[in-house]
């Protein structure tokens, strides 16, 4: 039982500091800058990459993350490595 509880606050400690870094990235600017320079409109880049406009509005409003799987389909929409949409700012 001990060993199960600390793993189970591990655990917890870990998810909150995967959420502290998410909030960190600055997706939506690169989703913006990039689907306006391959001539996407909203809707266009949700077709492509099987979301909603508004999810896609949502992204480039700050108010959602894409998964990494949307994200790679991003990337690969936009012919650019996944890594290309994220950077790390401070809190």
């Amino acid at each position: 039982n001990t060993v199960v509880a600390s793993y189970s606050r591990s655990f917890h400690i870990a998810r909150r500091e995967v959420s502290y870094n998410t909030r960190t990235m600055s997706v939506h600017k690169f989703v913006q800058e990039y689907r306006q320079e391959h001539g996407l409109t909203q809707e266009e880049l949700g077709v492509q990459v099987g979301v909603t406009r508004q999810t896609i509005i949502a992204i480039e409003k700050s108010n959602y993350t894409p998964s990494v799987f949307l994200a790679l389909k991003l990337a690969r929409v936009f012919n650019i490595a996944v890594d290309q949409l994220f950077t790390i700012g401070d809190p």
